[in-house]
């Protein structure tokens, strides 16, 4: 069989550029996802010497980037996500005829542990909401209503900071909120989220700046809407007032703050991965670290051979020694 003719294309960069047009018209990818995998695929090129070069890259050239990231010490993690990149990047290139063959289809991918998430504990969170409440006037209000949202719903900071007006329901008892991919869920607003949000927007109009923002929190930056760097600012001062370390208090850290407070108080692993908005419950489960201690102890308090007073022979109904036939023990 004759080998797959390449078509004469344009040059790396504007290959790239297609590539990225791609994602976003045909897949929806997010912005913030298209801007890493164009970072990704820069890193390359400047491994290779010349932005050309990603058009022609060779399996071997491939592994010896991946080399010599392993020997600069990134973690498998970040080598995974740009080989992601990288492959999704050539596989474009084939199925275009652009290139005859893939050069990442035979590598493997980079061995990863399992890394559990990292998050605040109650009293973390209770400390930073305290720091947010002491905080006056209508950016106090802002910066409380931004907390008490993310803490109550577990939102992509990305998500928190671009709700629209309209993502709130009549009874403001809701948010509807678009996710990854397009994708819209619903998720609940407990009562101390809702009065911090009604107390916001009866000063919401101070940063409006004059004009009609259809952003819940608007901004004079260039969005429409306050900015992820400028809330991670925010955060970071009301650590620091809580007499938490700033570097440690992140709004993804309180994402997972979220996720693991909901289980350890009894909720099922399904609900979190729709309030999340996870497209697969196999990424929920990395939040199951949190149950060990709580499903410790309902086996040691519920299970027919565990009690308080002692383990129970088989057959036998622990209560006041009588076993399931009524009859008393001697």
């Amino acid at each position: 069989m004759a080998a797959r003719r390449c078509q004469q294309g344009p040059p790396g960069g504007r290959w790239v550029e297609l590539f990225l047009e791609m994602l976003l018209a045909e897949r929806g990818v997010a912005r913030n996802t298209l801007d890493a995998y164009a970072r990704d695929l820069k890193d390359f090129a400047r491994f290779l010497g010349k932005e050309d070069g990603l058009a022609t890259a060779t399996s071997d050239k491939l592994r010896a980037y991946f080399h010599a990231l392993e020997k600069s010490g990134f973690s498998p993690r970040t080598a995974a996500r740009r080989l992601s990149a990288l492959r999704q990047f050539y596989q474009f290139l084939f199925a275009e005829g652009l290139r005859a063959d893939d050069p990442s289809s035979v590598l493997d991918s980079p061995k990863q542990g399992r890394r559990l998430p990292k998050y605040l504990t109650e009293e973390d969170v209770e400390a930073l909401l305290k720091a947010a409440r002491r905080q006056q006037g209508p950016r106090g209000l802002r910066v409380q209503a931004l907390l008490e949202i993310l803490y109550a719903t577990g939102l992509r900071v990305s998500e928190l900071v671009s709700l629209p007006l309209a993502a709130m329901t009549r009874d403001a008892r809701f948010l509807i909120v678009c996710g990854k991919g397009g994708k819209e869920r619903m998720v609940p607003l407990g009562a101390p989220a809702v009065k911090a949000l009604a107390a916001y927007q009866a000063v919401r109009k101070v940063f409006l700046g004059g004009g009609g923002a259809p952003w819940l929190f608007p901004s004079r930056a260039g969005t429409g809407h306050l900015t992820r760097q400028r809330f991670l600012q925010l955060l970071k001062a009301l650590a620091a007032d809580a007499g938490l370390d700033p570097a440690k208090v992140s709004p993804h850290v309180l994402r997972h703050a979220f996720a693991s407070h909901l289980l350890a108080h009894g909720a099922d692993l399904r609900s979190v991965q729709q309030m999340l908005g996870h497209a697969d419950i196999a990424t929920t489960q990395i939040y199951t670290h949190v149950l060990q201690a709580r499903l410790k102890h309902l086996v040691d308090t519920r299970h027919p051979l565990a009690a308080s007073s002692g383990k129970a022979r088989p057959g036998e109904n622990r209560r006041d020694g009588v076993d399931i036939s009524g009859k008393e023990r001697n």
